[in-house]
């Protein structure tokens, strides 16, 4: 099945987080050649930061904030969406997403051309040529996103996420840490859920453990969120005679391109964790409260040893071993 070339696209990817929308992103570029200009819009969450995230993509020509908690809400916030969507005169867009709702705002916006997966009520509102069979309504929203363009035989180019890097945010960065020596290497301390977390005791044993294995640098990376557990994970390590740089609440853009830059990242399952296998960064990933993930083939997953669970299972000398098993990856830090 051929889609003919369309106009004006807009994709609708309503799920919240950064890894989420790191996920998508060979969706977005294999939509973005349907188009004619090779460009598309994004609707999606303030929390994804996909303007910041997405700065340096030229398949994305602009991002839409999806603001339910706010303008969006409700019914009154659906026809209020329906009316910001109209103003794009789209000719087509696909719904990466069961919910009616967005079908139904996309209806409402009269887009001709309305593609989705077809679940539940969300069928009666597409008129796009395929539906997801039931056996993929509850796919991982990877398998959801690959099974719908399959099906509509619109090609992947990229089989992995691939993150672009703005230029302006490498200098900064370079320029911001020179002082620092080379390797660089990132440990990731968010985490969406307290399930998740490894916790500042653990990575600033890991911080000191890897200080005399190795003459470089480690940054501690993560949100406004973790700044308080930045602050005590940095006293800790200093306490225990270490140094390790700040690089907690970095712009989006700056903290992609500090990790395109590390030999290797080291962190919760969380958005950063994400960005680094997408910028081809070798990144362990902690996974003592999820399960691993598989997308990536820079994505190096931990999980807790046989008939144990959590993260408090995972160890540090677990992790340094895997860390010195990507040894033989030092060529990474020669592509700058």
């Amino acid at each position: 099945m051929n889609l003919a070339l369309s106009r004006q696209t807009l994709i609708i990817q309503p799920l919240p987080g950064i890894g989420d929308l790191v996920w998508h992103l060979p969706h977005l570029h294999a939509i973005a050649k349907t188009t004619i200009s090779g460009q598309v819009d994004l609707l999606t969450k303030p929390r994804s930061q996909a303007d910041r995230l997405l700065c340096a993509d030229p398949v994305v020509e602009r991002v839409l904030w999806l603001e339910r908690e706010s303008g969006h809400a409700g019914w009154r916030g659906l026809f209020r969406l329906a009316a910001l969507l109209r103003q794009g005169d789209y000719q087509r867009v696909w719904i990466l997403h069961g919910s009616a709702r967005y079908a139904f705002a996309a209806w409402r916006a009269g887009i001709p051309e309305r593609i989705g997966y077809g679940i539940g009520w969300q069928t009666v509102l597409l008129n796009g040529p395929v539906h997801l069979p039931p056996a993929v309504h509850h796919a991982h929203p990877i398998q959801r996103a690959d099974a719908l363009l399959d099906l509509l035989a619109v090609p992947r180019a990229q089989s992995e996420p691939r993150l672009m890097i703005s230029a302006a945010a490498d200098q900064t960065v370079v320029e911001r840490f020179a002082a620092w020596p080379l390797p660089w290497i990132a440990l990731g301390i968010g985490s969406s859920e307290s399930g998740k977390q490894w916790g500042a005791a653990r990575f600033a044993e890991l911080a000191l453990a890897l200080n005399p294995r190795q003459i470089g640098s480690i940054f501690i990376v993560g949100g406004p969120a973790e700044r308080a557990l930045a602050d005590e994970l940095l006293a800790q390590i200093h306490t225990g005679g270490g140094r390790a740089v700040d690089a907690v609440a970095l712009p989006l853009e700056q903290t992609a391109a500090l990790l395109a830059r590390c030999r290797v990242y080291v962190g919760n399952d969380t958005g950063a964790l994400n960005m680094a296998a997408a910028l081809q960064t070798p990144a362990i990933g902690l996974f003592g409260g999820s399960q691993p993930l598989w997308h990536s083939r820079f994505i190096h997953p931990i999980t807790p040893p046989e008939g144990e669970s959590g993260m408090a299972a995972i160890t540090v000398p677990h992790v340094l071993d895997r860390y010195l098993q990507l040894g033989q990856l030092d060529a990474h830090q020669d592509r700058y």
